[in-house]
């Protein structure tokens, strides 16, 4: 940081800290009568040192997750909530259409008993679970991590096989596609079925479609919250057989309707009446 650099940054921090001791003023002459509220220092999308993460516009990335260093994102994926993708010794890859569930950790390695120095690559439409942890190995298009499962330096899995759920997949271990694997550690069990490959796919598709509902909520405004807080009370003592013995109909607000990929039964209902 050059001399005019390190007066900027000098006459920055004076300012901050006139703003913070005058907040702090306010809020005594307020007295008993004061709001505070508390500054989270959460980011979530950080870069380390000199790296990047560099994620597509349209991914959804949970407040509470953090994409930290050199992590790449394809369109389409969603990171979600209290997951970290941390590339900070080397990167991490993720396609299009995947999802890295609640509380999963994805990390890489600089070195390892091996030597190897190995990225995190993750392909399209895969799905992780909930509170996977995937460690400097590689999971390949439409594959399957199921919840709580771990998988070590060098493992790969290929299209179209799964791991099951709290399985530990030993350092190096290449799963072949088509098959599941599942145990402590974890193998071969049986050849997945056409319908289960099927719901591969159809799992990455049904989390593309949740991660933009879940991104239009995190968007509202604390107006629009408060709207819909007060129409859910006024609706919530509906009784849709009592009103058709009267013959009344209600219009439901667009505001409550759901959309069709969460209940579809219940948003087409409401929007035939």
């Amino acid at each position: 940081m050059g001399t005019l650099g390190r007066a900027i940054y000098t006459v920055g921090k004076w300012i901050r800290g006139t703003g913070q001791a005058m907040d702090r003023l306010g809020s005594t002459i307020q007295g008993g009568l004061r709001v505070e509220e508390q500054l989270s220092r959460h980011r979530t999308i950080m870069n380390i040192f000199e790296k990047e993460p560099r994620v597509h516009k349209d991914v959804f990335v949970a407040p509470s997750a953090a994409v930290i260093g050199d992590v790449e994102i394809g369109h389409g994926s969603s990171i979600w909530y209290g997951s970290i993708l941390r590339g900070d010794v080397n990167s991490i890859h993720i396609g299009s259409g995947s999802n890295i569930q609640d509380n999963s950790l994805v990390h890489v390695a600089k070195a390892n008993i091996s030597g190897k120095v190995l990225p995190t690559i993750i392909g399209n439409n895969v799905t992780i679970g909930h509170s996977a942890v995937l460690h400097a190995c590689t999971v390949e298009d439409e594959a399957f991590v199921g919840m709580g499962a771990t998988l070590l330096d060098g493992v790969v899995v290929e299209k179209h096989s799964m791991v099951g759920a709290g399985s530990l997949v030993k350092q190096n271990t290449r799963i072949p596609s088509g098959e599941v694997w599942v145990g402590n550690p974890a193998k071969f069990l049986r050849k997945l079925t056409e319908e289960e490959i099927a719901f591969i796919s159809q799992s990455a598709t049904n989390y593309i479609n949740l991660a933009q509902v879940h991104a239009a909520e995190n968007s509202k405004t604390f107006d629009e919250i408060e709207l819909e807080k007060m129409l859910r009370k006024k609706y919530a003592h509906k009784d849709e057989e009592y009103d058709s013995m009267l013959g009344v109909v209600r219009e439901i607000p667009p505001e409550l309707i759901l959309p069709d990929n969460i209940l579809p039964n219940k948003a087409q209902k409401a929007v035939a009446h």
